[in-house]
């Protein structure tokens, strides 16, 4: 690994410590070297607040002039809720700005590196680039798209079931991959269930590990059947809790939307003479400002994402029993396809054990109809 290499690493993993505190901003870490030793480094805690490099700047106690900067994304060249930081960065004398990976946000997108080189400050790109943009990958898809990256996620025996036959299905998996489970509901902004997992479960869908952030809950409704006492709507004022509806399925039942809004519950109206639709409803959520939804629906919410083609990512859990049983359910219901050659194909896949000995398989959509 190279000096530049090994500088922007750190700033990777600085820009790692804010996970799940900074959408739909991107994560972003910053290191400032100066005479071969780090005088300074920072991230972006959080959306709304400095940025990575006005944060490291500002706290550096030693001087700049001459400093070189490592900064995972190019460097913000607009006003904001924070100022730009090629102001910052021109103002403390820094010589080299190092940038892992540009900035496709339109009001930036190559016009922070042009501002930096035309102030005279040397600039070089792409130092550890693909492991830049993956590690923001839901804020380029969210940039270019406008609607949430949205990640399936299941857990499933060996034989493919989430349940048995009576419906049993506590726990499929064992403790641990159930706490790395709850890790995505800290990367991911949003949450989202169907009626039924509400109905059977009551479940709180929030992020039960240390330091963890809790997602927007969004819940598919078309009917409004959600009950007042379940512990969804009881903690809608202290959890933000979105549920989308159909007001063509809801007949004389409008009162409902009063009384929901009421606990504190947004709701989305999607009218249609069908389910929801998961394109608007990924639209309004972009609209939102929401950029990226954690899909742990049952059989069908999984099928209806799928067909309506949103998904972007699946993680799979897989533990090493067997249920057996031609009734017990499986991840995704719906009708099914008819031949292989249209099977949906997942890109990228890495497999990896997990401690206890569940596999979890992890793998992408939509970039295979990309590539």
């Amino acid at each position: 690994m190279t000096e530049k290499e090994m500088y922007m690493k750190r700033a990777i993993e600085l820009a790692k410590t804010a996970i799940g505190r900074t959408s739909p901003n991107p994560m972003v870490g910053c290191v400032v070297v100066k005479d071969g030793k780090i005088i300074s480094e920072a991230c972006h805690e959080r959306y709304g607040e400095f940025h990575a490099e006005r944060n490291a700047l500002t706290r550096c106690k030693e001087d700049t002039t001459g400093a070189e900067l490592y900064v995972t994304l190019e460097p913000c060249c607009h006003y904001g809720k924070t100022p730009p930081c090629t102001e910052i960065i021109i103002e403390k004398g820094i010589s080299k700005v190092y940038i892992g990976s540009l900035d496709s946000n339109p009001l930036v997108a190559g016009q922070g590196v042009e501002i930096l080189k035309n102030a005279g400050i040397q600039v070089e790109t792409g130092i550890l680039e693909e492991e830049c943009i993956n590690m923001n990958e839901v804020f380029f898809h969210f940039i270019k798209e406008k609607k949430p990256f949205v990640v399936m996620k299941y857990a499933m025996t060996l034989d493919g079931k989430i349940s048995t036959v009576t419906g049993d299905s506590k726990w499929i998996t064992n403790e641990y991959s159930r706490n790395h489970a709850h890790y995505l509901r800290k990367i991911y902004s949003g949450i989202m269930v169907g009626i039924n997992t509400v109905l059977l479960d009551d479940p709180m869908l929030n992020c039960r590990i240390e330091e963890g952030v809790n997602p927007v809950r969004i819940i598919l409704d078309s009917k409004l059947r959600i009950p007042m006492d379940s512990n969804i709507v009881k903690t809608a004022k202290e959890i933000r809790t979105i549920v989308a509806y159909n007001s063509n399925k809801l007949g004389n039942n409008l009162q409902r939307v009063n009384e929901l809004a009421d606990k504190g519950i947004e709701l989305i109206d999607i009218p249609s003479d069908d389910r929801i639709d998961m394109n608007i409803l990924m639209e309004k959520l972009g609209e939102l400002k929401i950029d990226s939804v954690l899909v742990e629906g049952g059989a069908e919410v999984n099928s209806a994402v799928l067909k309506a083609g949103v998904v972007n990512k699946v993680y799979a859990y897989i533990a090493p029993k067997l249920i057996t049983g031609a009734l017990a359910k499986t991840p995704i219901g719906g009708e099914g396809i008819e031949l292989m050659k249209d099977a949906i194909n997942l890109c990228n896949v890495s497999v990896n054990t997990l401690e206890g000995g569940d596999i979890l398989v992890e793998g992408y959509v939509n970039k295979c109809l990309q590539d």
